[in-house]
C-alpha cells in the first residue's frame, strides 16, 4: 500500500505545482485513465486533480510543457475512485478494501499474545488501528473473546478504570 511504498499523503500533490507535474507526466505518457484506491486524502486529491485537469493541460500547452498533440490526446481524464482503508468507515459499503486483511492480521497477533498472557497469568491491553471507527476493535473483541473493548462510537463511562481493575481482581 501507499504507506509501505512511501506514496501516502504525498505533500507535492497537495500543491498546484505538484499536480501540474503529475498532469505533465500523464500527458507525456498518454495516460487518460486512473484508478485511485485510497482513503480520504487520496480520493480528495483525485477529485481536485479531476476538477483542475482542463486548466492544468491548458497551462502545460501554453508554457510548452506538452505539445498540441499531447494536449489533444489528454483532453479528458477518467478517474475511478475506490475506498481502500482499513477503517471501514465509508458509507454505502459493507467492507472497505483493506479491512478484512487488517482484521485477519490483528486476530493472528491476538491469538499469539493470548497464549503468552495465559501462560504468565497476565492481562494484556491491545490497541488496534481504525482512526475514529471502532469496527476493527469491536470485531476483534468478538472474534477473540476479549473481556473489555473501547470503541469511539461508545466512549466508556466515568470511573471505567476502577470497574476494570475490580473485574481483573475478581
Amino acid at each position: 500500500g501507499g504507506t509501505v511504498i512511501g506514496s501516502a499523503r504525498c505533500q507535492d500533490f497537495r500543491t498546484r505545482e505538484g499536480r501540474l507535474r503529475a498532469a505533465r507526466n500523464l500527458a507525456k505518457r498518454g495516460i487518460t485513465n486512473l484508478c485511485v484506491i485510497g482513503g480520504d486524502g487520496s480520493l480528495t486529491g483525485a477529485d481536485t486533480f479531476r476538477a483542475e485537469w482542463g486548466g492544468l493541460v491548458a497551462e502545460l500547452l501554453k508554457t510548452g510543457g506538452i505539445t498540441a498533440e499531447e494536449a489533444q490526446r489528454s483532453s479528458h481524464l477518467n478517474i475511478v475512485g475506490m475506498v481502500g482503508s482499513i477503517d471501514n468507515d465509508f458509507c454505502g459499503t459493507d467492507m472497505t478494501i483493506g479491512t478484512d486483511s487488517a482484521l485477519h492480521r490483528i486476530v493472528e497477533i491476538v491469538d499469539a499474545i493470548t497464549t503468552t498472557a495465559q501462560s504468565h497469568q497476565r492481562t494484556f491491553v491491545l490497541e488496534v488501528m481504525g482512526r475514529h471507527c471502532g469496527y476493527l476493535a469491536l470485531i476483534t473483541a468478538l472474534a477473540c473473546g476479549a473481556d473489555w473493548v473501547f470503541i469511539p462510537e461508545a466512549p466508556p463511562e466515568d470511573n471505567w478504570e476502577e470497574h476494570l481493575c475490580r473485574r481483573l481482581t475478581e
